[in-house]
């Protein structure tokens, strides 16, 4: 199975989750679950662009105009009288304007005087103004279902009084890790004795689904025997995803895909042609999606981007699950091992790709130079300086609807 292929299928299992309403401040990054048409014209009504001077159009003079003050009208406030013949109302940036007025002239253009104020510039005729619904039409609909809401969403939602909102929960992502050599960070002595391997994979899971708009649940690590694998997963029954790393090769010790069919799951496919990263399972752990990734850490962060990133923002009501790809020409000649589809860890700048370093799937600091994965083809075991390919972009706003890799 190549990655598109396993990509698709893993998000062909995976809906958006049930929407919930949620306060406004509390809907930050996630994903509206409803259309949301305004109650209002946005602005409520003709207003001020500036701080000036509303006046007609049609007293102003190349040579200046000088025109009677009959009132003032601050924001918040509203005008009383109507503008005639050779008269202007003081005004502030957003008051509204007042009858009669079809200018404000910014007030750097004026020469105020007693009760009076002289118009020394006309270049503002008929400007300056914001005009009622010109940004929000009432019974328009404002954001779209599915629409991410973003500080600027938030902000066009407040405007428009809509203090709550309907959105998709955000998924609850279980992850374990398993093996007899790693412990936890409360075990640093024997981890500097070199005794024990840390568990850096699941400082990085929980950060990734952090950064996923996810919660994660942690499981802890389970050890190298099916009881200890079963009873960790036992407490995986509130996640919409369980994640586990290791486990899923073909050593001695490497019991996941047993348990996960002793408890009665289904596997819908295990190892895809890539490196690194082959050994990956996905399928069902009682009615909750699975899926297993390698053990080594590039591994682990290399598979979750490709595979367990879009099932997440696909159960957050995201229309593009996937991350976009980008052409790029490779600075260094690059060879390559089996005909497996790589992912190499890069450094995109100026539209040119060149390799973090060496590439072996436990240097995990790879990937903290990397802000990109270039993607090599299966026929492609050498890859000239040069070359033309594409890079999977990390950490980038913009997504596509499938698989581009």
């Amino acid at each position: 199975m190549t990655p598109a292929e396993a990509a698709r299928l893993i998000i062909s299992h995976f809906q958006p989750l049930v929407p919930e309403r949620q306060p406004l401040r509390a809907a930050l990054d996630t994903v509206l679950a409803e259309d949301i048409t305004s109650p209002i014209d946005l602005p409520p009504w003709d207003n001020s662009a500036m701080d000036g001077y509303a006046v007609r159009s049609g007293d102003l003079t190349e040579g200046g105009a000088d025109l009677a003050v009959i009132e003032t009208v601050a924001a918040g406030q509203f005008p009383s009288k109507t503008i005639g013949p050779r008269q202007a109302t003081r005004i502030f940036t957003g008051a509204p304007l007042p009858q009669g007025a079809d200018t404000v002239i910014r007030q750097e253009d004026t020469q105020p005087g007693n009760g009076a104020v002289t118009i020394k510039n006309a270049r503002d005729a008929r400007k300056n103004i914001r005009r009622r619904g010109e940004d929000i039409k009432k019974g328009s609909v404002v954001l779209e279902s599915g629409t991410a809401l973003g500080p600027a969403q938030l902000g066009v939602l407040a405007s428009i009084a809509q203090s709550i909102v309907r959105v998709h929960r955000s998924p609850r992502v279980a992850y374990l890790g398993s093996g007899d050599e790693i412990v936890d960070l409360d075990h640093s002595e024997e981890i500097l004795a070199g005794r024990k391997i840390a568990s850096s994979n699941s400082y990085t899971l929980d950060a990734l689904i952090r950064r996923a708009g996810a919660e994660p649940l942690n499981l802890g690590i389970a050890r190298d025997t099916k009881d200890s694998l079963r009873e960790h997963l036992a407490g995986a029954t509130r996640a919409d995803l369980i994640v586990t790393t290791a486990g899923v090769s073909v050593g001695e010790h490497d019991f996941v895909r047993d348990v996960l069919q002793e408890m009665g799951g289904e596997l819908k496919f295990w190892r895809i042609a890539m490196r690194p990263g082959s050994p990956v399972g996905f399928g069902m752990i009682g009615g909750i999606p699975w899926l297993g990734l390698p053990g080594n850490p590039v591994s682990a962060m290399v598979t979750f981007e490709l595979f367990v990133r879009p099932a997440i923002r696909r159960m957050q009501g995201h229309r593009l699950p996937f991350r976009r790809t980008v052409p790029v020409v490779v600075r260094e000649p690059v060879t390559l091992g089996p005909k497996l589809r790589h992912f190499l860890r890069v450094i995109v700048e100026d539209g040119e790709a060149r390799l973090t370093g060496p590439q072996g799937s436990g240097i995990l600091t790879s990937m903290v130079r990397a802000n990109a994965l270039l993607i090599v083809p299966a026929e492609m075991p050498e890859v000239p300086a040069g070359t033309a390919l594409q890079a999977l972009v990390l950490d980038d706003p913009q997504h596509v609807a499938d698989a581009p890799y």
